[in-house]
């Protein structure tokens, strides 16, 4: 099974160009989208074969998220029960017969100003993960707004205190691990640098690989046998960010 995750900062601007070829060409079984800045019946997309969940953000042209799927789910819902996130459209669950697949939009801190509502997001997010992985094991991708460890940016030392590389946002994403969640990619390139998933649109910081790794799948501990494969998609451009992918073996 092939997933696939990307926040693409804006889904009617990605739809005039990139959006379509890129996601033809990662041809993934569930397609995870992030930042769709769109409101309901804003684009109508035609994807053969695929079943479409839309959480639209309340404020428009921001948050949003958006899922489209191969595979019939159980069951499905929108937020994390907390209505202050939930109004922003940033998390959808798909439940699976043997899995959860949850898309998320982590909100940013902005320049540390809402650090305080980041760590309450946080602990609501670990909260909702873990009660689902009480009943299933989860996989959970999007973009989390936090590069976790040194080796995760171009530029550590310069953006220590910066919103996204924080001591308490790094704190929180490492809780959210030892909760019993993995880090696939980097479990499986432990030493690789350069890998980012975002870059800023200022000063060519793509052209110069000036990135962070800030969007992730994170997985269950108990399927880290499942994964065969876990990927950076940075030769798909379009978006700040490019996707990432995530390969399964029967689940």
């Amino acid at each position: 099974m092939k997933f696939a995750s990307w926040n693409v900062n804006g889904l009617r601007a990605r739809l005039k160009e990139d959006f379509m070829p890129a996601f033809k060409q990662l041809n993934a079984d569930i397609f995870a989208v992030q930042e769709i800045k769109m409101q309901s019946g804003e684009a109508i997309l035609d994807l053969d074969g695929y079943k479409q969940f839309w959480n639209y953000g309340e404020r428009k042209g921001y948050s949003g998220t958006a899922i489209f799927s191969r595979i019939e789910p159980k069951n499905f819902s929108y937020g994390i029960g907390v209505e202050e996130f939930d109004s922003e459209g940033r998390v959808i669950t798909l439940e699976l017969e043997n899995f959860f697949f949850v898309n998320v939009y982590v909100p940013n801190s902005h320049n540390l100003e809402w650090l305080e509502r980041r760590m309450a997001w946080e602990d609501y997010f670990r909260d909702f993960l873990t009660d689902l992985d009480k009943k299933k094991p989860v996989i959970v991708c999007g973009d989390f707004n936090v590069a976790h460890n040194p080796i995760d940016l171009k530029n550590p030392a310069s953006n220590h205190h910066s919103a996204g590389f924080s001591d308490e946002e790094r704190g929180k994403f490492s809780e959210l691990l030892n909760s019993g969640f993995v880090d696939i990619f980097r479990q499986r390139n432990p030493t690789l640098t350069g890998a980012y998933t975002w870059w800023s649109y200022l000063r060519k910081a793509r052209l110069t690989n000036a990135g962070w790794r800030i969007d992730y799948f994170l997985i269950s501990e108990r399927l880290s046998e499942k994964i065969s494969d876990a990927t950076i998609e940075n030769q798909i451009f379009g978006s700040d960010h490019c996707p990432i992918t995530l390969k399964t073996y029967p689940l």
